[in-house]
């Protein structure tokens, strides 16, 4: 590598972590801008034996901060938010240098939802994971003390994808750390050194050795973080075809596992939508991040009555954003963050094109080096072309204008994906019409995409857009083994359900059952005198606790 070439960015770590140490590999690769197509790093990758060894430190970590109490884990998790505070402007600079989304842009969309997500678990996690008493329905068990416990898993791997490379891995790790896991935090290559970041941030915080691993692997090494016999869990993120890949993978050895698989999420414009909301919230829904989101605007479906204004509102936003370096602060879209990602874009715009679909704006690369892909609109697009069926994950917004409400519906629904689906409408007639038909993990009114950056907003979706979800109180629940508890401190010598089988169970059995699920008092009323003067009944079952729960018999 020509070291003069390489244009040097700031960076917290180029090596793997692995129990609180920085690994030197044998082997290394270049992280690539790309604005430029220019080295700006040199990497050092991790192989078969640094997972063994991430996972290794992970599984004995556990045994300590899976046994920390939850307040503890909270307090580590206040100093974590502490370092992500004091390095916002270096690691905003960071994901503009790597991965491609102007600075302001990798402050809001990875930055902020990371600081709220720490600053929520750090304040509600004891809340959130506390023990939840149950109270039993069926009277006979009324004497017993009963409750949900949500305990730790253990090591969990978390893979990641490029697009949002500081967010997703870190509201993913903060989630475990919460719950009580340890992490083997496997990030995209090409976003390796935001990953180590995600890292080292953690071991600048004094979380213990081995809480925290990172390892900057290549994709043919995946399959031994998936299947390693030390995981209990995995979360991944990224396209359907690794997904299910990953699933199976997973599946032969029963691990449990989220998927996160992308979407292809539509926005549908109402006749009596704002107009200046609807296009101002559909232009940046679409091309926020150069339309690298599994939650961006990929299909937009507006009514006949309004589609020509519409159309005018979006074509002027979208021909007003400014693409150029990420660094600079006047900017409002950099670059794709791949050369094969922008191939998949140009394939499916030139497939439109050839089916009829018209570009209204953009639709060709820049000659300019790097990864350089404009903002493009199509119209006159249908549901048979790959640009409405297939995840693009660039910024191309196709728009189909529809007749009717029912129809953008149906449209909308007619998807292998169901993570995200906005409506835009000024009826609350209309919003909860939407709400309740689209099919989609999440459904907004007149706003797209931001639910991501909300904590206590649960976040995954329905057919290939995964399985499982994360964020909130549901996310948790991922990670956590729901423990059911029952407490019997009771004297009795047996319960009347326990051997023999004897003539005194059976007429147990029966009188229990008229007096339970008798809806006839002729027949509910002798069931329940014969019951109590049960020998099997009477001695085991205490009275008091009968009476006051008698109105579960009703």
């Amino acid at each position: 590598m020509n070291a003069s070439r390489m244009r040097k960015v700031q960076t917290l770590g180029t090596r793997p972590i692995i129990d609180g140490l920085d690994v030197e590999t044998a082997k290394t690769f270049q992280a690539v801008s790309p604005s430029t197509g220019l080295p700006i790093a040199e990497v050092h990758r991790a192989g078969k034996g640094e997972i063994d060894a991430a996972v290794a430190a992970a599984k004995k970590a556990f045994l300590h901060w899976g046994s920390l109490p939850v307040r503890e884990r909270q307090r580590f998790l206040q100093k974590v938010m502490a370092e992500v505070v004091r390095l916002h402007e270096p690691l905003a600079r960071l994901i503009a240098a790597e991965q491609g989304k102007p600075v302001a842009e990798a402050r809001a969309v990875d930055l902020i939802p990371v600081a709220d997500t720490l600053r929520y678990l750090s304040r509600r996690t004891a809340d959130l994971l506390a023990p939840r008493p149950v109270e039993y329905e069926q009277i006979l068990f009324a004497h017993k003390s009963a409750s949900y416990r949500f305990d730790p898993l253990g090591v969990i791997a978390i893979v990641t994808p490029w697009n949002f490379p500081f967010g997703i891995p870190f509201v993913e790790v903060a989630a475990c750390l919460a719950a009580g896991n340890t992490v083997v935090l496997k990030p995209a290559s090409a976003a390796a050194l935001t990953g180590i970041a995600v890292g080292e941030i953690c071991r600048r915080a004094g979380l213990p050795p081995g809480v925290v691993n990172v390892v900057t692997a290549g994709g043919s090494d995946v399959p031994r973080l998936i299947e390693h016999p030390g995981v209990a869990k995995i979360l991944f993120t990224g396209s359907v075809e690794t997904g299910v890949d990953v699933a199976r993978r997973a599946a032969s050895h029963l691990k449990g596992l989220v998927l996160e698989l992308g979407g292809k999420d539509p926005a549908i414009v109402c006749p009596d939508a704002n107009l200046d909301r609807a296009a101002a919230g559909i232009v940046w829904g679409s091309f926020m991040n150069a339309g690298q989101a599994c939650g961006s605007i990929e299909r937009v479906y507006v009514l006949r009555e309004v589609a020509e204004p519409f159309l005018a509102n979006v074509l002027e936003r979208t021909k007003a954003i400014r693409m150029g370096d990420p660094l600079h602060p006047a900017t409002d879209m950099g670059p794709m963050t791949t050369a094969e990602q922008r191939d998949v874009v140009e394939e499916q715009v030139a497939e439109a094109q050839k089916h009829g679909a018209k570009v209204l704006c953009g639709g060709k690369r820049p000659r300019s080096k790097g990864n350089w892909y404009p903002p493009t609109i199509l119209t006159n697009v249908n549901g048979r072309m790959r640009v409405m069926r297939e995840e693009t994950f660039g910024p191309v917004m196709p728009i189909q204008v529809v007749d009717s409400l029912d129809q953008a519906i149906k449209e909308a629904n007619d998807s292998d994906f169901g993570l995200t689906a906005s409506g835009w409408t000024r009826s609350r007639k209309v919003a909860d019409r939407l709400a309740a038909e689209l099919e989609a993990g999440t459904v907004t009114i007149n706003d797209h995409l931001f639910s991501f950056g909300e904590p206590t907003a649960t976040w995954g979706g329905i057919k290939k857009s995964g399985i499982g979800r994360s964020h909130a109180v549901y996310g948790l629940m991922e990670l956590v083994n729901i423990k059911h508890v029952s407490i019997d401190l009771g004297e009795a010598r047996s319960m009347p359900w326990w051997y023999p089988y004897d003539a005194a169970f059976q007429t147990f059995t029966r009188r229990a059952f008229g007096t339970l699920y008798s809806n006839d008092p002729r027949t509910k009323v002798p069931e329940a005198l014969g019951l109590m003067g049960s020998g099997r009944f009477f001695g085991y079952v205490k009275m008091s606790k009968i009476a006051a729960n008698i109105g579960k018999m009703f």
